[in-house]
């Protein structure tokens, strides 16, 4: 087992608590990502530098954090990840482990309805030096708006009591030849935002 896939294992375990979905299994390890999306930039005026040395990467980092959810997101609302880009912003290991959640939301006829709010997401760290070069991304998570939801009881499951509706997730990333990949994702639910 890869240290990636022991990593999304360690998500996969978590996601339901976010989510109120069911279990894991295992990856889809002949899914490959494809190209990441183009760095977003931020135009700097003219004549003046940037502090960070970093910046760059870091809004890089960010663009394919927020498409990873913005592409989870609209998977989860039907249960299926056709249609989606996805697999351009996570590994392999973890598309698998989307892959068999969206499977067990079909089986079990769930889908999410409704918001994930990220509130002061930011890059907390960049090591552009390292063989691979990684990004750690601090967020808070706030699920108030967000609910599973039972197209066989066409109704609105509840969210287990203990779940807290703002919360720290990080995330951790890594810069491929085709850009930045995300490849943990930790929520903390002691941790409130």
């Amino acid at each position: 087992m890869t240290a990636r896939l022991m990593r999304w294992t360690g998500l996969c375990a978590a996601v339901p608590l976010v989510l109120a979905l069911t279990g894991c299994g295992g990856g889809d390890d002949g899914a490959k990502p494809s190209a990441a999306p183009p760095a977003a930039s931020s135009p700097t005026p003219a004549g003046s530098t940037s502090a960070d040395p970093d910046a760059s990467e870091k809004t890089a980092v960010l663009a394919s954090y927020t498409a990873m959810w913005t592409e989870q997101m609209k998977a989860y609302r039907k249960a299926d990840a056709k249609g989606t880009d996805l697999e351009r912003y996570v590994t392999a290991e973890a598309l698998g482990q989307f892959r068999n959640d969206l499977d067990r939301m079909k089986q079990a006829g769930t889908v999410v309805r409704g918001d994930l709010a990220h509130d002061d997401t930011k890059v907390t760290a960049v090591d552009m030096d390292a063989q691979t070069p990684t990004a750690t991304v601090q967020d808070c998570m706030d699920i108030s708006k967000w609910q599973t939801y039972s197209t066989k009881k066409d109704q609105a499951l509840p969210m287990p009591s203990a779940q807290p509706l703002r919360y720290v997730a990080t995330a951790t990333a890594e810069k491929w030849e085709d850009g930045w990949i995300i490849t943990t994702f930790t929520p903390d639910g002691a941790q409130s935002c």
